[in-house]
């Protein structure tokens, strides 16, 4: 779904055009047709056109194809293009096996235009890694008949050159893909098509998903792509799809939409708890997955569907935003909550979903306080610690243990990197707490403790006479 570019968008772009045609730093490039003079107009040019493109990646997404077609213009001399490729080879989703799940459109039309750029011989230098990363996750055969698109020898010897045997096999290619991905954690360009029918709802899913995610994580202005969203929500041949279920989900979860779309969303919702026997599980798993995305599942989330949930229909999902009210509302360190937990888990089988959820909310609160404890705070860790008992008896549960484990001994390194005088109040404090405290509650044994708190004797360096 390409939507078209806005006319302010247009004019901004043709603005840029005009400056980069009527520059200085141009007219000196051309003179010289040297590289030094394409980077002098890169240096000025390209973050002119990072600014417009994080204009509209931040506030109208769906229109972020629109734009990256609109910068294949040729008198902008191929600036920005390295990056756009990059984001249309992030952009698109992959499975498992770390491959495409289907053909990316948009890495192909950027790459042949700056194939076909006059500036080709200076852009290449910079997209080996991208396109290197964009080959390793398409199939071979697309990659093939792209290279077979140019006619020029020399451009298809370039291409040939970026696919890299190794890539073939699954971890190379996943790990490869983890560190590019890496480079780009901070930017903005992830866009979507919103489905009209049930096969595009599942071709589009995995895109649609991490789209979405993208935009709750780094806490965009969602105010364009709401209307698309609760089209999607409220079209009834999608009504019990599990993909419907997930972003249905989302929507309730996160997005700020007015008071009728939500109401109306909810009574969807409502809908499919009394109609699907399945609809609670697949919510519950659901919400897990949200919480272990890290999307911030938060009080404010939790009320939002709060706020729609039927409470006359007695079911765990009515019971599971009781409960989480208490936690919100008393505090996740208060007997009052600790019991109510206590209870409902109990009422529930270890490993199910809905109990999973209520571990990730109690979790979601520790990790938060945690990491946003500072080093002269250490006394709370102290304080804190008193109800690890109580929630690791409650949960009987490894993975949740290890997690606090994980964040506490974090802290701690923290702590002894600040203190450091092992005579001093506070180390001594934080030692004896930590051989106290973390050996009763099975973090670590005596010997780890001796480990954790061992000078590290930095290596002489030898000088050669």
């Amino acid at each position: 779904m390409n939507v078209k570019l806005e006319q302010a968008y247009i004019d901004a772009l043709d603005d840029l055009i005009k400056q980069i045609q009527e520059s200085d730093e141009l007219a000196t490039y051309l003179e010289s047709e040297e590289e030094e003079g394409y980077q002098a107009l890169r240096e000025v040019y390209e973050p002119l056109l990072a600014e417009l493109y994080k204009l509209v990646a931040d506030n109208d997404p769906l229109q972020i194809t629109s734009l990256e077609i609109a910068m294949l213009d040729e008198r902008l001399e191929g600036l920005f293009l390295p990056k756009i490729l990059g984001f249309s080879v992030l952009r698109g989703a992959i499975n498992e096996d770390v491959r495409y799940f289907y053909p990316q459109e948009q890495f192909r039309q950027i790459l042949l235009a700056i194939c076909h750029s006059s500036n080709f011989e200076w852009i290449r230098k910079r997209i080996g890694q991208t396109i290197q990363i964009g080959f390793g996750l398409s199939s071979d055969i697309w990659v093939t008949n792209l290279i077979q698109e140019n006619t020029n020898k020399k451009i298809r010897q370039f291409l040939e050159s970026q696919k890299i045997e190794r890539y073939h096999d699954l971890e190379p290619r996943k790990e490869a893909y983890r560190r590019y991905a890496g480079q780009f954690k901070d930017e903005v360009f992830f866009t979507a098509d919103f489905p009209t029918t049930l096969p595009d709802l599942r071709r589009y899913f995995p895109s649609l998903r991490n789209f979405l995610g993208k935009r709750i994580q780094l806490d965009l202005n969602n105010e364009s792509i709401l209307a698309p969203i609760y089209d999607m929500v409220r079209n009834t041949d999608f009504q019990g799809a599990y993909e419907h279920n997930y972003l249905l989900s989302m929507f309730l979860n996160f997005f700020d939409a007015p008071v009728e779309s939500r109401n109306q969303a909810g009574k969807i919702f409502n809908k499919l708890r009394k109609d699907d026997p399945e609809f609670n599980e697949h919510y519950f798993g659901i919400l897990a997955e949200l919480h272990h995305s890290q999307y911030n599942v938060s009080a404010e989330s939790d009320r939002q569907v709060a706020s729609i949930v039927d409470n006359t229909i007695k079911d765990d999902i009515t019971a599971y935003y009781e409960l989480v009210e208490i936690i919100h509302s008393k505090g996740y360190v208060h007997p009052d909550a600790i019991e109510a937990i206590q209870t409902f888990y109990g009422q529930h089988q270890g490993v199910s979903r809905v109990n999973e959820c209520v571990r990730l909310t109690v979790y979601g609160y520790l990790r938060k306080f945690l990491s946003n404890l500072e080093p002269s705070d250490y006394p709370e860790l102290f304080e804190i610690s008193k109800i690890y008992s109580a929630y690791f008896q409650v949960f009987d549960n490894e993975h949740f243990k290890q997690d606090v484990k994980i964040l506490n001994m974090k802290y701690v390194k923290k702590l002894i990197k600040v203190y450091t005088d092992k005579r001093g109040k506070d180390y001594q404090d934080i030692k004896r707490f930590v051989r106290a405290t973390f050996t009763d509650l099975g973090f670590l044994t005596e010997k780890e403790i001796v480990e954790v708190f061992k000078t590290r004797r930095k290596k002489k360096v030898v000088v050669e006479e």
